[in-house]
C-alpha cells in the first residue's frame, strides 16, 4: 500500500445518499464501511458503495481535496462521479 492518502465518495445507491471521506488505508476503511462497523452517517444511511476515489502522495493533499469536495453542491458531485464512473459501479470490487 502506498503511503499517502485517498479521498473517496460512497453512495447508498445510484443517485442516492453520498458520503465523502478521507483515509490513508483505503482497503481497511472500505472493509469498515461494508461491515457498517463505524457509527455515524455512513452506517446510519447504509452508504457503502465506492463510486469515486482519488489517490494522493500525501495525506494532506487528500484532506484538502476532501474539504473542497464537501463544499461542492450535490449536482457537481454527481457530475464528478458520472464522469469517471457512469454506471455507478461499486469500485471496491477492484480492491
Amino acid at each position: 500500500m502506498v503511503h499517502g492518502g485517498f479521498v473517496y465518495i460512497l453512495a447508498s445507491t445510484k443517485n442516492g445518499t453520498l458520503y465523502i471521506g478521507v483515509t490513508s488505508d483505503l482497503i481497511r476503511r472500505l472493509d469498515q464501511h461494508k461491515a457498517h462497523a463505524v457509527e455515524g452517517f455512513a452506517q446510519k444511511y447504509r452508504v457503502d458503495q465506492l463510486v469515486y476515489v482519488e489517490q494522493f502522495t500525501d495525506i494532506s493533499g487528500a484532506i484538502a481535496r476532501e474539504k473542497q469536495l464537501k463544499k461542492w453542491n450535490r449536482a457537481w458531485k454527481i457530475e464528478l462521479i458520472e464522469k469517471y464512473n457512469p454506471g455507478w459501479r461499486d469500485l471496491s470490487e477492484d480492491f
